[in-house]
């Protein structure tokens, strides 16, 4: 049945939160540091009043050279302070990173194979460094100093009522700016996100089939079909921007404008007798530091929403799928690979493709898997491996079901070849290993003779160290599914699922198959092979005829190919061509 979250992961969904949780102290250093700042801030104030006050009037050179003595060694200390706060906050983000990229990249492999229709599974990728360019940015920063805007305020306050009330205006009108900043802004950005989404899977989607999109013609649709998709991101984003940019620009227009006021407030003030020139220019600068994080805030508005909905969209794609909790190790499996009433859905849908499946083999056993296309041989596959979760039943090995072991033990007893072959850019030898770190080269060696490609292997450029680009590029179709095979079989796996694993192969690969198959089962292996070519089926003993998701036989080889050719058995299942089928199996 489906893994079922564990008490541990009950909080999964928080994981960002405790990552932050973890950084608490360093959050609280920061504080502190912006508490410093913000008091240092107030020296070019004091300064400047003091220099009207003190030193115009009294012509003192030395009282002069002694403040501005003070004034230096204080913006020094300022920006020290503020040097170390961004550096403190850059390692936050860094930290954030670390404690998270494992699950984001577990997010990265599971997310197309638990969720249902076309994903962009880099998104997690996308959403954790926008995360992290956020915290490292002057947006928190900003976060950190608004709280000292009432000191600011209440100094100007004591400088004088009237122009505390000016200012305290302009504050408001900046929050209200703030806050229309957020209303207008969050529909736009949401928009850009899912635009950059589509955009982003098409782009990867044209890669994958640059050689069908050019055997076929087929550049010039595409490249239309990809302008339209930019033109809506950039329309999207166009449209957050202008918000950003409108706001921006009131908010520091405004802030000029109250600037000048202060000052004409000032000069009025100091005209009737209510105030000195130093109090003019103090209140101003005061206002202008008041101001200055509503202003900075709303300039970086747009990171500070993109870093919301990356933190939603991350919180939520966490919770949904969790981690697991460590297993407790079993023996590696020997004796048998169950199958009890087995369901099987694509990921996140509900309508079963494998129906109602059960079969047992034993170590040593070879079964073959046959039915027409779309009879789900393939979605059996994925579920045997672990690759899909079942819907309902069980699939056992050693009478352990797959969800008790982690997925890393789990790799090691299982080899699989799907029907679609993936190999990474790195060398021959690393894929064949399954890029373990310092791989046995004996056992790498082993695997490839087992598939029968290691002299193949050596008459590559490089023998075993030949990088072979990304996908295998360097390589033809038929050595990419020998070398996958080989990666199949490393490590002696107990069970060894092929699904059509000689639709590449030539008379030689065909013959190599079958000696890898037979020494599956020589060591006591399970090998499971799916397949429409009968050459693929020459190793294997037993039977499994699927139709429509469920099993129309199964039994020895040869006796379930007897009933198969029997006119009522073919009358019965629908007169469907089993071996020999033209074509692919989907299923």
């Amino acid at each position: 049945m489906r893994q079922q979250p564990s008490n541990s992961d009950l909080s999964s969904g928080i994981e960002l939160g405790n990552a932050m949780r973890r950084c608490r102290a360093a959050f609280l250093g920061v504080g502190l540091f912006s508490a410093m700042i913000n008091v240092l801030a107030l020296t070019s104030s004091i300064y400047m009043l003091q220099l009207y006050d003190r030193v115009l009037p009294s012509h003192s050179v030395p009282t002069l050279v002694g403040l501005t003595i003070l004034m230096l060694i204080l913006f020094a200390g300022y920006g020290l302070l503020d040097m170390v706060r961004a550096r403190v906050m850059s390692r936050i983000g860094l930290r954030i990173d670390r404690s998270l990229r494992a699950r984001v990249f577990a997010l990265v492999i599971q997310l197309p194979l638990r969720v249902r229709g076309a994903v962009d599974a880099q998104q997690p990728v996308r959403d954790l460094d926008q995360i992290r360019a956020f915290l490292i940015g002057s947006g928190p920063i900003a976060l950190f100093d608004l709280p000292w805007m009432p000191l600011y305020l209440g100094l100007v306050y004591l400088l004088h009522p009237w122009l505390g009330l000016l200012a305290t205006s302009g504050a408001l009108i900046l929050i209200a700016l703030t806050v229309l900043t957020e209303l207008r802004s969050r529909a736009p950005m949401k928009s850009a996100a899912t635009s950059a989404t589509i955009r982003q899977s098409f782009g990867e989607a044209t890669r994958r089939n640059a050689e069908t999109i050019q055997a076929l013609g087929m550049e010039r649709r595409m490249a239309a079909l990809w302008a339209e998709r930019t033109e809506r991101l950039l329309k999207d984003q166009l449209g957050a921007t202008d918000v950003a940019a409108v706001y921006g620009t009131l908010s520091k227009v405004l802030r000029l404008i109250l600037q000048s006021a202060i000052l004409g407030l000032g000069a009025y003030l100091v005209v009737i007798g209510k105030a000195t020139a130093g109090v003019m220019i103090a209140a101003s600068i005061l206002t202008s530091r008041a101001l200055a994080p509503i202003e900075v805030a709303i300039a970086n508005w747009r990171s500070f929403i993109s870093a919301r909905q990356a933190s939603g969209r991350l919180s939520k794609l966490l919770a949904s799928l969790p981690s697991r909790d460590e297993t407790m190790v079993l023996p590696a499996p020997v004796g048998s690979v169950e199958v009890e009433n087995l369901w099987v859905t694509a990921p996140g849908d509900q309508k079963p493709i494998v129906l109602s499946v059960s079969f047992a083999v034993a170590a040593g056993a070879g079964l073959g898997i046959i039915g027409p296309s779309a009879s789900g041989k393939t979605t059996l596959a994925r579920a045997l491996v672990g690759a899909w979760l079942p819907l309902r039943g069980t699939i056992r090995l050693d009478g352990a079901t797959l969800d008790q072991w982690s997925p890393e033990a789990l790799g090691r007893h299982i080899g699989y070849l799907p029907q679609d072959i993936e190999l990474f850019e790195g060398t021959v030898a690393a894929n064949i290993a399954r890029f373990e770190l310092n791989p046995d080269p004996s056992k790498i060696i082993a695997a490839a003779q087992q598939a029968g490609v290691h002299e193949m292997i050596l008459r590559q450029p490089d023998g075993y160290e030949t990088r072979i680009g990304e996908g295998g590029a360097a390589l033809s179709a038929g050595q990419r599914q020998r070398i996958a095979l080989a990666r199949a079989l490393f490590g002696d796996p107990f069970l060894v699922v092929l699904d059509e694993p000689n639709s590449n192969l030539d008379a030689e690969g065909d013959a190599a198959l079958t000696r890898a198959i037979q020494g599956i089962r020589k060591r006591n292996g399970v090998v499971i092979v799916i397949a429409h070519r009968p050459s693929a089926l020459i190793g294997i003993d037993q039977l499994l005829v699927l139709g429509h998701g469920q099993a129309q036989a199964f039994g020895v080889k040869e006796e379930v190919l007897r009933r198969l050719a029997a006119p009522e058995a073919q009358a019965a299942s629908g007169r469907l061509k089993i071996i020999g089928e033209a074509g692919r199996g989907g299923g």
